[in-house]
């Protein structure tokens, strides 16, 4: 049974960060879909939540104005989430550009500023962007030019960390890692996430849009539904600095899964691949396997201890997982060693599992997050 539970959880962690990526990409030898993308110009809204983000509001709508997008087609709107600072007086200097503001006298949390954002939007396609992201000058119409192509209901930027100060961090290896693995599944079907500070959607798919759940995983959900698919571009990039923080970081992956575990138990039918095929599997693996990786490690140490008294090659193994638990832990514990490559991986996988490990934790007790808004970068 210990042999049994070690070699199982062992193999579910190499799956969901290995095994799944390579049976894409095994599917993708005999499966690809391609996406119909050309120029074309349909009304965008592009809608930029904020709350108390007077630091770096006016470098945002500044970059939004220099978008190369038509602007007779286009409708920049700026939703205010009770912003007490000078947030409002900011973007109200730039009425005269034509960028409108939606200011909510009192605070109710990103995805509610969305909602009533979505209300007034004019656009038939809906791009959504963080305060803190900034756009290549053709990042608005790479992003929408893919909605040129009827099978896409949503569309995900490619995620560029700019870090602050050079130093050394484990996200960027995951953002590389995370957005090659998003292009596998656009290529082969769809992918199962979009970049929550910028991505787009048709704005049909927003019919019943929820004020209480993560709006960028539940718009993917909502395009699977009807019978469209999300696709992930990498030419439409959002470039954004760091949090700040290994702390920072570490809180924010702890909030943005507690989310998804809330959107996902929510929509459970779709583990049917009866009904909605290839992203059934992905579903599974790219969301509820990845977050059982705490669990299997555990499983895995705790077996990997018992066997260890009887034989020398799962010894081995023991010193093996204590040694790279040792060197995560000391990286974290003194941040200068992430300098070094086989530090600053080990450390980031153990703080990453922590933190599922954290929200899983919260989610069981009956914690959900409404109100949030965007990382201060």
């Amino acid at each position: 049974m210990m042999r049994f539970l070690l070699f199982l959880s062992l193999f579910g962690v190499l799956y969901a960060y290995v095994g799944y990526g390579a049976s894409l990409l095994l599917v993708s030898l005999f499966r690809r879909r391609v996406v119909k993308k050309e120029p074309f110009y349909p009304k965008v809204t592009l809608i930029i939540t904020a709350h108390n983000e007077e630091a770096q509001m006016d470098d945002k709508i500044r970059n939004t104005l220099g978008l190369t997008y038509p602007r007779e087609a286009l409708q920049i709107l700026v939703v205010s989430d009770g912003s007490t600072d000078n947030t409002n007086g900011i973007v109200q200097r730039y009425g005269s550009d034509g960028v409108e503001l939606l200011a909510l006298e009192e605070r109710s949390g990103k995805e509610n500023a969305q909602k009533r954002a979505i209300e007034i939007a004019r656009g038939e396609i809906l791009v959504f962007s963080d305060a803190g992201t900034r756009l290549d000058p053709t990042g608005l119409g790479e992003i929408v030019f893919n909605f040129a192509d009827p099978s896409v209901g949503c569309v995900s930027s490619e995620d560029r960390l700019q870090r602050r100060d050079g130093t050394a961090s484990g996200e960027g290896f995951y953002v590389k890692y995370e957005m090659g693995l998003r292009n596998l599944e656009s290529t082969v079907n769809s992918v199962v996430g979009l970049s929550g500070s910028f991505f787009a959607a048709r704005k049909d798919v927003f019919t019943d849009f929820s004020g209480q759940m993560q709006s960028d995983f539940r718009t993917l959900l909502n395009s699977i539904r009807l019978g469209l698919r999300g696709v992930s571009d990498p030419r439409a990039v959002g470039y954004y600095l760091d949090v700040g923080g290994d702390d920072k970081e570490f809180a924010r992956k702890i909030r943005t899964i507690t989310r998804g575990l809330t959107v996902f138990f929510n929509h459970m039918e779709f583990l049917n691949p009866f009904k909605y095929g290839l992203f059934a599997y992905q579903y599974f693996c790219h969301k509820l396997l990845r977050w059982s990786v705490p669990f299997f490690l555990i499983v895995a140490f705790f077996s990997n201890v018992v066997l260890a008294r009887h034989s020398q090659a799962f010894l081995v193994l023991l010193v093996l997982q204590i040694v790279i638990y040792a060197v995560a832990i000391a990286g974290w514990l003194k941040p200068s060693l992430k300098k070094r490559v086989y530090v600053k991986i080990p450390c980031y996988l153990l703080a990453a599992n922590l933190s599922i490990l954290i929200a899983w934790i919260r989610f069981l007790k009956g914690e959900r997050i409404v109100m949030w808004q965007p990382s201060r970068r």
